[in-house]
């Protein structure tokens, strides 16, 4: 039978102190719930329905590309009372999960051994055991194993609060006694709230055996109610991923000093030292090594390139061997040949750099083809901007610059063309010529420095 997920999303999250809804808050560089998103597809369910409740507008529209379904829950009026939302979009056949838009780290391996419980009995629990349980709902089993009811805290006696094994409160149900018991929850309890967690009795009484999945790592269920419980879901997911690449064979200068906020695949041996930020989906190929305190978003590096520290490379193509930095900055639509120098303060936009090509000092280029071998020096602007549209420079093969030079776009320099440094391009460059637009340097006889009058005179401020 098919499977449906359901994920409740509802909460207002006050303890994040924010306006933002708590599930769109992120780990990793995507909102909590888009995490749980991704767990749950990994099941290959036939629908995921995710409540929601505050924030729902702002959720369903900064979520719109997730392939769920939405159910409002208008009143916060408990877990059942959510769930109960969702049920009008689930089938009375098949099995029905229930997360947490709040959880994220939970694994589908964790979720897959919750199943295949519920395909035993029709009704499976996913519980875990704290070192101190203090405020959380008790697990009771029987001598089978078998849970036969969550206690409260408040409501446990001395003896069930030695109990450390605890509720997490994801579960899985057949699809047609969850239709049948969820109408059945009342609220007469000190919240006047309609507990999911009342199933448990519910199929007690009616003989079902509940089946207990105990989670094996607490932070793997942990949920997410501020800021520093984000921060501590953060750390352990950002563990998990650089143990994972360093045993795929990548070097970490520093995994505690890491953060991949994306996807990452890399080569043999690349390494990345610390403080690297990763974004987007970033494509790192043999032997690319990444310098300190570097951010990559959505960059494909082939083999052997190199980034010096303090770089930022935004939606950058590089060819073999490349090296860049340190300190440069390189912007959407930068294409770099094959040992292509980018070197320090250097900023690259929508340009595309042909192989063995040097731009190693403080220099921008925008909206500009450069050709192979070509050796830019300091200074060298690009022009591309008139104040309402952008216009291209074209650069031909073994073109030398010379400092300080500005190009005024649209304009072609052509093959082997040399440009003397301090000239102003404002009109197409000939292949093979000198290019020289400045103005010639004059000595004006007698010319004296203007003097400060009174106390000042021969004052070396400025």
């Amino acid at each position: 039978m098919s499977l449906s997920v359901v994920i409740l999303a509802a909460g207002q999250g006050t303890r994040m102190r924010s306006t933002l809804p708590k599930v769109l808050h992120p780990l990793a560089g995507r909102p909590l719930l888009a995490h749980v998103v991704a767990t749950a597809e990994a099941l290959s369910p036939a629908r995921i329905v995710v409540v929601h409740g505050h924030g729902g507008d702002l959720l369903r529209q900064q979520l719109a590309a997730l392939p769920v379904l939405w159910a409002e829950q208008r009143e916060q009026l408990g877990t059942a009372h959510a769930v109960l939302q969702a049920l009008p979009l689930l089938p009375e056949g098949g099995p029905v999960l229930v997360l947490y838009g709040d959880v994220p780290l939970i694994r589908p391996t964790l979720l897959e051994r919750l199943l295949a419980a519920r395909a035993e009995t029709g009704f499976s629990l996913l519980t875990v055991s704290l070192p101190d349980p203090s405020g959380y709902g008790r697990i009771l089993r029987d001598a089978t194993g078998a849970i036969t009811r969550i206690v409260e805290h408040k409501d446990a006696n001395a003896a069930e609060r030695e109990v450390r094994e605890v509720n997490t409160g994801v579960l899985a149900v057949d699809g047609e006694r969850l239709h049948a018991w969820l109408p059945r929850i009342g609220k007469a309890n000190a919240q006047g709230e309609y507990y999911l967690t009342d199933l448990v009795g519910l199929a007690v009484a009616e003989g079902v055996a509940v089946k207990g999945v105990c989670a094996p790592e607490p932070l793997e269920v942990a949920g997410v109610n501020n800021r520093l419980e984000l921060a501590r879901v953060e750390r352990a997911f950002q563990q998990t991923a650089a143990e994972a690449l360093m045993l795929a064979g990548t070097t970490l200068a520093d995994p505690a000093r890491f953060d991949l906020r994306g996807e990452l695949r890399c080569g043999i041996d690349v390494s990345i030292d610390v403080d690297v930020v990763i974004e987007g989906r970033v494509l790192l190929g043999d032997g690319v090594r990444i310098g300190p305190f570097c951010l990559l978003r959505d960059c494909e590096l082939a083999a052997g390139t190199e980034v010096l520290a303090h770089s930022t490379l935004d939606g950058v193509q590089s060819g073999r061997d490349c090296r860049i930095g340190p300190h440069a900055r390189l912007r959407p639509g930068t294409r770099l040949g094959d040992e292509v120098h980018i070197g320090n303060f250097v900023e690259v936009k929508q340009s595309s750099i042909g192989p063995k090509s040097k731009l190693n000092h403080l220099s921008y280029v925008g909206d500009t083809l450069m050709g192979s071998g070509c050796n830019i020096g300091a200074g060298t602007i690009t022009c591309n901007y008139d104040g309402a549209a952008k216009h291209q420079t074209v650069l031909g093969n073994e073109v030398f610059v010379g400092s300080d030079v500005q190009f005024i776009a649209p304009v072609r320099v052509g093959d082997g063309a040399t440009i003397a440094a301090g000239t102003t391009v404002a009109e197409d460059a000939p292949a093979g010529q000198l290019t020289v637009g400045r103005m010639r340097q004059q000595v004006i006889p007698g010319w004296r420095r203007p003097q400060k009058s009174g106390s000042d005179n021969g004052s070396t401020d400025r």
